[in-house]
């Protein structure tokens, strides 16, 4: 093979490859698999959400808790075994081997929000990209991590599961500053990456938004239809 095609492990290549393949193993649609296996379509019945809150609601919580993990490591592994691809050599990944790794995360995360075995209708990403930021080590993790312990406090105190993940994501890209401070100009894909996750979060929620603003937003425990 010419060498002008490249290699599977050329940057170029994997910057086309990663993230197609992020996008399939994103797009498994757990939520839904879940609930079809207990004889329920989760798209109708609930808010109609095929994620783990949904999931949980309608099904129990044990079952929404293995939505979540599961919604978690489809976003983790894309961008754990990208990694291993791009970022050999060591020292601060290059912009281009960052964005070959970003590319698998980007993938996983639209695979679930818009899922094509759903017509293009999925989950709202947060446990996903919860996944991708853990899986991007170190640079994300710790970020990540603390997004993690904002959303649990968040939640626990409002009991809105909404209001957490809305407050987790505005938060995260701070987070990713402070703990990358001696490197952000390095890391300028994740640092965009970041953002354009946090943003692609709190789209997913507008509707959550308008019911805590009118003030009919479920909380933890609550059964109604609005989840």
């Amino acid at each position: 093979m010419s060498a002008a095609i490249g290699t599977i492990e050329d940057p170029c290549v994997l910057l086309l490859a990663l993230p197609l393949a992020g996008y399939l193993i994103g797009s498994i649609p757990f939520g839904f698999l879940i609930a079809r296996a207990r004889g329920v379509d989760i798209r109708k019945v609930g808010s109609g959400n095929v994620g783990a809150t949904n999931v949980g609601r309608v099904l129990g919580r044990k079952w929404g808790y293995l939505c979540f993990f599961l919604d978690v490591a489809k976003g983790a592994v894309p961008v754990v075994l990208a990694g291993m691809l791009v970022c050999r050599r060591g020292g601060l990944p290059t912009a281009i081997e960052q964005a070959s790794w970003l590319g698998a995360g980007c993938g996983a995360v639209l695979g679930h929000v818009f899922n094509p075995w759903l017509k293009f209708r999925g989950g709202k990403g947060v446990a996903t990209a919860l996944g991708v930021v853990l899986g991007v080590f170190p640079y994300f993790t710790w970020a990540g991590l603390s997004a993690l312990a904002i959303w649990i406090a968040v939640t626990l105190l409002s009991r809105y599961v909404s209001l957490g993940s809305i407050v987790a994501a505005v938060a995260f890209l701070p987070l990713l500053a402070a703990f990358n401070r001696s490197s952000l100009g390095a890391l300028w894909p994740l640092m965009a990456f970041a953002g354009a996750i946090s943003v692609l979060i709190v789209i997913r929620h507008r509707a959550n938004i308008r019911r805590l603003l009118a003030g009919t937003e479920n909380k933890i425990g609550r059964k109604d239809k609005q989840g």
